[in-house]
């Protein structure tokens, strides 16, 4: 997305806390906590991956986009598509997005990545047909 800032990727603490899991420092019921309203978001919200769940390798996993920020008002808290993002990515200032990946089978669920959107500071594209000069200017 053309307004996607300050990204944050949250891979080594995936990693860190699968580590722990598969020693046995971890009990299933503390990563596999997806609760339902997180599970319905994957389902209807959800964009499907090509990474097999690291827990029960039975399902891919599917990431949920979580919207949150006061210009937002009652939107903030929920999960938008895709393409909702876009859309509101130029609506609206400035918003944050978690992405969250979720295994509908067991309930592992990882924050994944967190980013700002919005239009705050990003200077609207000038269309070129305005841009260009002609040889009498």
């Amino acid at each position: 997305m053309r307004t996607q800032r300050q990204i944050v990727d949250y891979a080594l603490r995936r990693k860190a806390l699968l580590r722990r899991f598969h020693a046995g420092l971890v009990e299933t019921e503390e990563v596999c906590d997806a609760g339902p309203y997180l599970r319905r978001a994957a389902k209807f919200h959800g964009q499907p991956t090509e990474t097999t769940c690291p827990v029960c390798r039975k399902e891919l996993l599917t990431e949920v986009s979580w919207i949150y920020g006061d210009e937002l008002k009652h939107a903030a808290g929920s999960a938008r598509t895709p393409d909702e993002l876009a859309k509101m990515a130029n609506l609206f200032e400035e918003f944050n997005v978690h992405v969250v990946e979720v295994c509908r089978s067991c309930g592992w669920n990882h924050l994944v990545q967190s980013y700002v959107l919005g239009t705050h500071g990003v200077r609207p594209h000038r269309s070129r047909s305005r841009s260009r000069r002609t040889a009498a200017e």
